[in-house]
């Protein structure tokens, strides 16, 4: 399996971080197929302060692209994305419209 893991922020406010986190206690059906339905095998999702740290583990029939094209004609997928953003907020490195951003591995054991 091939791990890739991420970052973003979530705007610097506790009631927001809250509705945030609860939101991800309860993630809608749908949402879960399609990160299944992409051959994404792990998901997790780590915070600090603001600061979200994802790791996803994948399988051979995942691609970025045809995650990106499934999401795209996807309109819960679309609903859900929208809404969260309200609550996120791009690093300061983050290409325009980027939400979460790969992050460099520098080191293993």
């Amino acid at each position: 399996m091939t791990r890739y893991c991420f970052a973003v922020d979530l705007k610097d406010d506790p009631q927001i971080i809250a509705a945030y986190e609860q939101y991800h206690q309860s993630v809608w059906p749908e949402i879960i197929k399609s990160i299944k339905d992409a051959d994404i095998k792990v998901m997790d999702i780590y915070r600090v302060a603001n600061r979200l740290f994802m790791i996803m583990e994948v399988g051979t029939d995942f691609s970025f692209e045809k995650k990106a094209a499934m999401d795209a004609n996807n309109e819960i997928v679309v609903q859900w994305e929208q809404m969260l953003w309200d609550y996120q907020q791009a690093l300061p490195t983050a290409k325009p419209g980027e939400k979460w951003v790969l992050m460099q591995q520098i080191f293993s054991l």
